[in-house]
């Protein structure tokens, strides 16, 4: 099945769900400037161009746990204060960086993810998470289990770009 096939049933439904959240996200960067996307608006060290970064990279990082298992993963429960403080900078957006970059790039992801769910050969298909403190030691998840995981993650995301977004200009994505 190629990705210009119509999908239907289960597939159909992860990328329909998945679609919606990301439609969510993005919507929440309308017509800003790109100091906008970057600027915190509540104690939190979050920006919207920043969680759409860290969104595209959880993203990434799941769909190649789903082609490539734990190995597609960091190690977690190894990771030094300085991956720590690198992985910080999917939080926010770094000098150069532009809002359109980062929709740009998050677009891509969500391309490959799609067609990743249009021609996976199994969704049962499922690999050992990553070591990690707060995954449960020798769990799998599956190829939906992992999706599941993405659109909820960037459901939850969306929630919080929403409440940045109003604290910004009083735009409000839904309600």
């Amino acid at each position: 099945m190629t990705s210009t096939e119509t999908l239907t049933g289960e597939r159909a439904d992860l990328l329909e769900a998945l679609a919606k959240q990301r439609h969510f996200l993005r919507f929440t960067t309308r017509d800003l400037t790109d100091e906008e996307a970057g600027r915190r608006t509540t104690v939190s060290e979050l920006c919207l161009g920043g969680l759409i970064k860290h969104v595209a990279s959880v993203e990434r990082g799941w769909a190649r746990f789903i082609v490539e298992g734990p190995s597609a993963m960091p190690d977690f429960s190894a990771m030094t204060e300085a991956d720590f403080a690198a992985r910080a900078n999917e939080f926010r957006m770094l000098p150069g960086e532009t809002l359109a970059g980062v929709l740009a790039e998050y677009a891509e992801v969500a391309r490959r993810t799609d067609e990743l769910v249009a021609t996976l050969p199994d969704l049962d298909a499922a690999h050992p998470l990553p070591k990690a403190p707060w995954f449960e030691p020798s769990a799998e998840w599956s190829a939906r289990r992992a999706l599941l995981h993405i659109i909820a993650e960037t459901a939850q995301h969306a929630g919080h770009a929403d409440i940045i977004r109003e604290s910004l200009d009083g735009a409000k994505s839904m309600g």
